[in-house]
């Protein structure tokens, strides 16, 4: 019987579950050998990752809390997220070798996929295929679907988006753009407020860090009240917002970064406001709206070609450069949708 050829393959194991911020302690990357071949009649299919996408719903699958939307990652093994591949070896009839996928994979050279879920097939056409875990991948997705589908938005609205340079935030406040609303962002940096201003085209934007009163702030910023807020941190943001939304406002809450390292997440004061002002605050997860997804790659993909949205990434460079980079998502380290790329296309 033939031998399957071998490979060197380098992972990013998760050592075990934890409270408080991430470290890379958290993490060790481990080096061992893969066959480069699917097994025979499993129905899996072999891939070499490219690149990696850190985000921060990551960090909610390091404790040990199973009821919950996600399970947790598994202790000893290399943590997985989304990431885009090219295919080795097949023994699915679905994929053959040379196809180029997005979905969820091993933090590691190759993996072994079993599971299609919320994986497609992509094409080396002139989009970077890194774009395919920001713009085009969960995070753009989810910027859509929550902007449109949660906010409902109209023409002319007034929009705040927090953590407005990051992934999702990004793309938000350029389709409140497009839509004609007048967008501030809020994020962690002079560096990411001017990113906001005179690259992603938002009317205003403020560095949440140094502003020693969040509810004077946006009522600098918006001093007719607040349509819609795209909630990206909750906590302190969250609560100078209720404060300053307008009669028949929207809240979506989309990510809550502030809250995700504490044990005992602080509570919310102003919520009365919900009644006063009959705001209409809702959570989603971008899988409630999966059948959008066509609909989506055709808008935003159309958007990107004719130039009339922009996307920053923060790419570094190597497997080994993973633990540092998710790390550094929780102290507003990245500029942009963090990747990592781990191979070049050939």
């Amino acid at each position: 019987m033939e031998q399957a050829e071998e490979a060197k393959n380098k992972q990013v194991i998760f050592k075990g579950f934890i409270e408080g911020t991430p470290t890379e302690t958290d993490f060790q990357v481990m080096a061992g050998n893969i066959k480069l071949k699917a097994p025979k009649g499993s129905g899996a299919f072999l891939v070499k990752n490219l690149y990696l996408s850190c985000d921060p719903y990551m960090r909610g699958r390091m404790r040990d809390f199973r009821d919950s939307y996600i399970p947790p990652f598994l202790p000893g093994q290399p943590i997985e997220g989304f990431g885009v591949s090219k295919v080795v070896d097949s023994d699915h009839p679905s994929f053959k070798p040379g196809d180029l996928i997005s979905g969820i994979t091993g933090w590691e050279e190759y993996s072994l996929i079993r599971r299609t879920e919320q994986l497609r097939k992509i094409k080396p056409d002139d989009i970077p295929l890194s774009l395919h875990l920001g713009l085009l991948g969960m995070p753009g997705f989810t910027a859509y679907a929550g902007f449109y589908e949660v906010c409902s938005p109209k023409k002319a609205e007034y929009v705040l988006v927090s953590a407005a340079s990051g992934a999702v935030g990004q793309l938000v406040g350029q389709l409140a753009k497009l839509l004609g609303c007048y967008v501030v962002g809020s994020s962690g940096s002079s560096q990411k407020v001017d990113l906001l201003r005179n690259k992603l085209g938002f009317d205003e934007a403020f560095n949440y860090k140094e502003e020693p009163d969040l509810d004077a702030a946006l009522k600098r910023y918006f001093p007719h009240g607040i349509d819609i807020y795209f909630d990206n941190v909750g906590g302190d943001m969250l609560d100078a917002a209720l404060v300053n939304m307008r009669i028949h406002g929207r809240i979506a809450v989309c990510g809550m970064v502030s809250e995700k390292n504490l044990s005992d997440p602080q509570g919310i004061r102003n919520l009365y406001n919900l009644i006063t002002k009959r705001i209409r605050m809702q959570g989603f997860l971008q899988s409630d709206y999966l059948h959008l997804f066509p609909r989506f790659l055709e808008d935003v993909i159309g958007f990107y070609k004719q130039g009339k949205i922009v996307y920053i990434e923060d790419v570094n460079e190597g497997l080994e450069s993973a633990p540092s980079a998710f790390v550094g998502l929780f102290s507003g380290k990245n500029v942009g949708k963090q990747v990592i790329r781990v191979a070049r296309y050939e």
